[in-house]
């Protein structure tokens, strides 16, 4: 696993071993940065259920202000930490691990975007997409990886999934707040 572009390109990441591990294919991560390209430089990014922080790092590698990593595994977290002071990145990020749910029922700060992968087949985005919305600036960006087969809400909060972008058996959803300008 390695980060594609940005100040860190090319560096090698560590990611977790196991069968519940599942690192963003690169062909998929190529997606996403090019759906938020212009979104980043500058923001605020949430990378929650972060595993190896491989989302948030790449983030950070093309100019996001401060990324917010958290994954309730511990092992994971300690990771993540190494992965960033790998890449030189570790200033601009802060690291925690605890349950996705109660995290964001004790967050006080918001985000420009959110990037959500959590575990596959537990139906949580429902859960958590809700939470997220509230966490989220007005005009951010909420982005979901998930299998095909699982379908997402239409709306949470006030944001609207706005589009679908689908790689093999992976889907990526963004949703946003419908902007004055975007109803003309």
């Amino acid at each position: 696993m390695r980060v594609i572009s940005g100040k860190a390109k090319g560096r090698r990441l560590k990611t977790l071993e196991g069968l519940d591990v599942r690192p963003t294919a690169d062909r998929v991560k190529e997606g996403l940065f090019s759906i938020i390209q212009f979104d980043l430089p500058g923001c605020r990014f949430l990378d929650l259920f972060a595993g190896s922080g491989q989302i948030g790092i790449e983030a950070l590698s093309r100019d996001a202000a401060y990324v917010l990593f958290n994954d309730q595994n511990r092992k994971a977290q300690e990771l993540i930490k190494e992965n960033l002071i790998s890449v030189g990145l570790y200033q601009k990020s802060r690291v925690i691990a605890m349950d996705a749910r109660a995290y964001l029922l004790s967050l006080k700060e918001q985000f420009d975007i959110v990037f959500l992968d959590p575990p596959y087949h537990q139906q949580l985005l429902d859960e958590i997409l809700p939470l997220v919305a509230e966490k989220t600036t007005p005009h951010g960006i909420i982005i979901c990886e998930h299998e095909t087969d699982e379908q997402l809400p239409q709306q949470a909060g006030a944001f609207v999934l706005v589009k679908q972008y689908r790689y093999g058996k992976i889907m990526l959803s963004k949703y946003m707040i419908p902007q004055q300008d975007d109803l003309r």
